[in-house]
C-alpha cells in the first residue's frame, strides 16, 4: 500500500504515476478517482474463496472482515488471500521467512510508528522505499511514514506474523517503549554522576514508570507466546542480554541497545512483582509472579542472584493451562508404559525418576499421579516449590526457613494415612531414609533423583548413607529420561544418511527406509523443531539386582546386568524417535552424550 494523501499534493503527475501502482492512485483524500473492490469479490474473482464459503464467512462476520473469518475458519490461508490482493492490486508479495532487514533503511523510520502499524521497511528501490504491510487498504499508516521519514513508499504484501517478528529481531522486543523511555530521558537536563541510594527510592519511582511497567509486560508476553520456559536477564560488561528457553535450548532474544539504560528499572520492576527486598542487592532472592496473559494463568518462579555486572534475573514460567499430566501423551512406547503403570500401581515400595534438571520428571511424576488418583486413594505431596496444583490431592510447600523440609514433612504426612506420598526430590540423606521408612510401612513412594542413568540411583541412595540392604528392598523400579526435541512435521527433510552420518551404535539393522533431519520454517522459527517428547530407561528391581545392591556394586555392573535382561537404553530409545521419524541423529547425539553402550 502507498502513501498517496501527502504525497499526491507534492509530486508532479508523472512521478506519482512512477511511484504508485494504477489502483493506489488519488485525485484528492477526499475524492478518489478509483474505490478498491469489496475484498471478498476479489477472493471470489482470484478463486482463493467459493460462493458458498464466502456466505459461510459472512454469516459469522458480524461485522468482522470476511477474509479474517474465512480465514480463522480454516477456508483459506493468510497467504493465499495476501497472494490474490497483491495480483490484484498489482504489488508484489514477499515471502519474509529469510529476509534480512535492511538497518540503515529501518533507521529512517520512527521506531513507535513501524510497532504501531506493524509496517517493515524492506529495501530502496528507485528513489522510493518498499515497505512489507499485511492490509494493503491501510492509507493513514503510509501517510504517516511518509511523512515522519520524507520517502516515498511502495507497498508489497506479506504475513503479518512474519512482519511482526522480522520488526522485533531488527530492534528488539519492547523497542517502541524503549523509544518513548528515550525520549523522556533526553528531556532531563540534569545527570547525576553518583548513584542514590536505596532509601531515596528513585529506582522504585522509576521501575514504577507506565513505560518500563509495559516493557517489562512485553518481554513476558513475548517469551510466553514463544513458548519459553525460562527467560534469563544477566548484566554483561556490554550492556544487558536477554535469552530465552525453548525446547530446551537458549535463544538470544533481540532487545534495542538502549535498554541498558533501564537494566536498573527492569529488575527493580520484577523485585516489585515479585514481593522481594527492592534495597537488597547483596544476596540471592527467590519470588513468585501469578499472571494472567492472553486469558491464561502463568506462574512464575523468579531467582535474583548478584553477579560482577550487576543482578542477574531468571524467570520459570510454568504455564498451567499447556500443561497436560497424560501419559499417553509423554512419548512413552507401550512397553515402557505398561512396565511404568504396573510400577505406580504397587501397593508399597519407591519408585524413582532421575534425570539432569529439565528433563521433565515433575511431569512424569504428575502424570503418574493422574493416572492413579481417585476417590479411594489418599495422595499426598511434599515439593519445593508446589509446581502445579491437582484436584483430589494434598500437596505440602516446603519451608526449610521454619524448618518443614522434605524429612520433616515426611514424618508428618506418615500421620495423616496416605495411600501413596510423592517427594519432590531426594536431596540429602535425611530425606532418603524417611522415603525408606515409609516404603517400609506399606506406602508407595513417588520421588525424582539426579543421577545419570537408571541404575546410577541405587549407587546414589548408598552415598547417601542408606544401607544397602534397604535399598535393595525398598526401590521397586527407576525410570530415567530425557526431553528430545521433535522434527517441525511442516518442513522436515528426508534424507537416506551415509555411514559416515551414523554413530557407530546407531541400529543399522533397524532402519528400513530413509531418516528425517531439520530444515527451518516460519512454522518452527526456522529452528526445524517444535516441541519435545521424553526418551525413557526403564530399570525394574529383582532378585540378582537386588543381590548386587547389597554386595556394593558398582552402577556399570547394575546397568550391564539390566542390558543382559533386554532394558532399553536412553540411547537406544533415542535412535527408536529417529527411525521413527520424530527426532534428528544430531538432537540424540546432543542429549545422551557419554550415554553410548
Amino acid at each position: 500500500m502507498t502513501s498517496v494523501g501527502l504525497l499526491s499534493q507534492s509530486l508532479p503527475a508523472e512521478r506519482e504515476q512512477e511511484c504508485f501502482p494504477q489502483p493506489f492512485r488519488f485525485v484528492s483524500r477526499s475524492c478518489p478517482a478509483w474505490l478498491p473492490p469489496m475484498i471478498d469479490q476479489i477472493l471470489l474473482r482470484r478463486g482463493v474463496l467459493t460462493p458458498d464459503q464466502v456466505t459461510l464467512a459472512a454469516e459469522q462476520a458480524n461485522g468482522r472482515p470476511v477474509q479474517d473469518v474465512a480465514i480463522e475458519m480454516g477456508l483459506t490461508t493468510e497467504e493465499a488471500v495476501l497472494r490474490a490482493l497483491a495480483e490484484e492490486l498489482d504489488c508484489e508479495y514477499v515471502d519474509l521467512t529469510n529476509y534480512e532487514v535492511d538497518p540503515t533503511l529501518i533507521s529512517r523510520f520512527p521506531t513507535t510508528a513501524i510497532f504501531r502499524h506493524s509496517v517493515l521497511p524492506l529495501e530502496r528501490q528507485n528513489g522510493h522505499a518498499v515497505v512489507a504491510v499485511s492490509d494493503p487498504f491501510n492509507l493513514e499508516a503510509l501517510d504517516e511514514l511518509t511523512a515522519l521519514s520524507g520517502l516515498p513508499l511502495r507497498p508489497a504484501l506479506a504475513l503479518r506474523e512474519d512482519i511482526v517478528r522480522l520488526i522485533k529481531d531488527s530492534l528488539g522486543v519492547g523497542g517502541d517503549t524503549i523509544n518513548q523511555l528515550v525520549a523522556r530521558r533526553q528531556e532531563d537536563e540534569v545527570e547525576l554522576l553518583e548513584d542514590l541510594s536505596d532509601e531515596i527510592g528513585e529506582t522504585a519511582g522509576e521501575a514504577q514508570a507506565p513505560s518500563v511497567i509495559r516493557l517489562v509486560n512485553e518481554l513476558l508476553v513475548e517469551s510466553i507466546d514463544q513458548k519459553s520456559s525460562d527467560v534469563h536477564v544477566e548484566p554483561t560488561d556490554t550492556g544487558l542480554t536477554i535469552r530465552f528457553r525453548v525446547d530446551g535450548i537458549l535463544r538470544v532474544q533481540p532487545v534495542p541497545p538502549e535498554i541498558n539504560h533501564f537494566a536498573s528499572a527492569i529488575i527493580t520492576r520484577l523485585k516489585i512483582m515479585s514481593h522481594l527486598n527492592i534495597a537488597e542487592k547483596r544476596l540471592p532472592q527467590d519470588g513468585r509472579i501469578k499472571l494472567r496473559v492472553h486469558g491464561r494463568d502463568i506462574d512464575v518462579r523468579v531467582s535474583i542472584i548478584p553477579m560482577v555486572y550487576g543482578e542477574g534475573v531468571v524467570l520459570r514460567l510454568l504455564d498451567r493451562d499447556r500443561m497436560v499430566f497424560n501419559l499417553n501423551g509423554a512419548g512413552m512406547p507401550p512397553e515402557t508404559r505398561g512396565q511404568f503403570e504396573e510400577l505406580i500401581s504397587m501397593p508399597h515400595g519407591i519408585m524413582l525418576v532421575t534425570g539432569p534438571t529439565g528433563s521433565g520428571k515433575t511431569t512424569t511424576l504428575y502424570s503418574a499421579l493422574n493416572e492413579i488418583r481417585s476417590p479411594t486413594t489418599k495422595i499426598i505431596t511434599v515439593e519445593d516449590p508446589v509446581e502445579y496444583h491437582l484436584e483430589g490431592l494434598s500437596q505440602i510447600q516446603v519451608h526449610s526457613r521454619i524448618g518443614l523440609t522434605f524429612a520433616a514433612g515426611l514424618r508428618s504426612i506418615l500421620r495423616h494415612d496416605p495411600d501413596v506420598i510423592l517427594i519432590g526430590e531426594i536431596r540429602d540423606g535425611e530425606t532418603a531414609q524417611s522415603a525408606i521408612q515409609a516404603s517400609l510401612t506399606g506406602h508407595l513412594v513417588l520421588s525424582t533423583l539426579h543421577t545419570n542413568d537408571a541404575p546410577g540411583a541405587f549407587t546414589r541412595l548408598v552415598d547417601m548413607n542408606v544401607e544397602p540392604y534397604l535399598v535393595a528392598s525398598t526401590v521397586e523400579g527407576v525410570l530415567a529420561q530425557r526431553l528430545t526435541r521433535v522434527l517441525c512435521r511442516h518442513c522436515r527433510e528426508a534424507y537416506h544418511p551415509k555411514p559416515e552420518e551414523l554413530a557407530p551404535d546407531f541400529p543399522v539393522d533397524l532402519l528400513t527406509g530413509e531418516l528425517y533431519r531439520p530444515r527451518g520454517c516460519r512454522n518452527c522459527r526456522e529452528t526445524g523443531y517444535t516441541g519435545r517428547t521424553g526418551i525413557y530407561e526403564l530399570l525394574r528391581n529383582d532378585a540378582t539386582i537386588r543381590k548386587l545392591c547389597t554386595e556394593h556394586a558398582s552402577s556399570g555392573q547394575i546397568r550391564d546386568y539390566a542390558l543382559r535382561q533386554g532394558m532399553i537404553t536412553l540411547r537406544q530409545a533415542g535412535w527408536r524417535k529417529v527411525i521413527e521419524g520424530v527426532t534428528s541423529v544430531e538432537e540424540v547425539l546432543r542429549i545422551t552424550r557419554g550415554d553410548a553402550t
